[in-house]
């Protein structure tokens, strides 16, 4: 069965993330693709689910808290409800204050990482708010790193509420936006009203030209295609650890790319068993696991050499056989 392709819709409060949201759900229908929704939101009342009523086969709310931190663990299974529907496509709506590699590494979780692959992350601006969120959040440094990093990390940004700002401001946010993040597009909008359809390309081109529906006994479809290329600035690359390995190596051998990576995880044997292994940034920690799958590493990052690691790795693996 193929991978699913996720688009993350990313911004903070009042960007327009649901407004966009609409828009997609409909361009899905008119593709003739089959979509499915996770939206997470801050407090314990859903307000924006309540509008998507009706627009999605099915809806899954993940509520009062964010889905990178304390609601992390329910990402998986809310997917997997969400794949038991045999989506063509899912769209993650976060809360203003999320990190979007933080949702990317959930989807290498192992229930999920061999059935779904973050497609695109589409950041939106709050164009009338923006050139002052350093000083609105003053008092909360995490935040304005965190609006930073949705910046950083988007593969389509897209500037909404441009109606109520000058040409003067328009120029100051674009220059803003371009030492941030130099390489990915920019559209300026007014409630969110932006072509929706040049998105949805990559998943026409392997939906409608190279997968074969086969139907089964149980009479649903499930789609076979070749493996998909992910088209986002955040990259996941999954390494088998074929053999016992030491802490210490890992570790050399991830601070080798520490420029680009942004996480890393996985279950990996030692000497004395397996282990659950989590980096991010400079800290590591080993969780001893009962885990009983394939061993594996996944290196979530920005632009990584995806070739070039795969090289190194199974050069590493060479080194500990000889």
């Amino acid at each position: 069965m193929s991978r699913v392709p996720v688009f993350v819709l990313s911004g903070f409060l009042g960007s327009g993330k649901t407004t966009l949201l609409e828009r997609l759900l409909t361009e899905s229908v008119n593709q003739g693709l089959r979509a499915t929704v996770l939206m997470n939101e801050i407090g314990k009342t859903d307000t924006d689910g309540n509008i998507l009523e009706g627009k999605s086969e099915m809806i899954e709310k993940l509520l009062d808290g964010c889905i990178c931190c304390n609601k992390k663990s329910e990402v998986a299974q809310s997917m997997e409800k969400l794949l038991n529907l045999d989506p063509d496509v899912i769209f993650i709506e976060l809360t203003g204050v999320a990190n979007p590699e933080e949702v990317a590494d959930s989807l290498t979780e192992p229930q999920l990482i061999n059935q779904v692959y973050l497609e695109k992350v589409i950041t939106l601006i709050d164009s009338e708010h923006i050139l002052s969120y350093n000083s609105i959040f003053e008092s909360d440094r995490e935040l304005v790193r965190t609006t930073r990093r949705q910046i950083e990390v988007a593969d389509t940004l897209i500037v909404n509420k441009m109606d109520l700002v000058s040409e003067a401001k328009r120029q100051k946010i674009d220059k803003l936006l371009k030492k941030q993040n130099s390489t990915s597009s920019i559209t300026y909008s007014t409630y969110s009203d932006v072509d929706v359809t040049s998105l949805f390309q990559p998943i026409n081109t392997k939906t409608k030209k190279v997968r074969v529906r086969i139907k089964h006994s149980n009479h649903r479809e499930h789609h076979h295609e070749h493996p998909p290329k992910s088209f986002t600035k955040i990259k996941s690359i999954r390494l088998p650890v074929p053999t016992a390995t030491s802490s210490h190596r890992v570790e050399k051998f991830l601070k080798k790319w520490k420029t680009d990576l942004l996480r890393a995880k996985g279950y990996v044997e030692l000497e004395d068993g397996t282990y659950l292994m989590q980096h991010v940034m400079k800290r590591v920690s080993w969780t001893k696991s009962t885990y009983h799958g394939d061993h594996y590493l996944v290196l979530i990052g920005l632009s990584l050499d995806e070739s070039k690691i795969k090289e190194d790795w199974n050069a590493f693996f060479s080194e500990i056989r000889a």
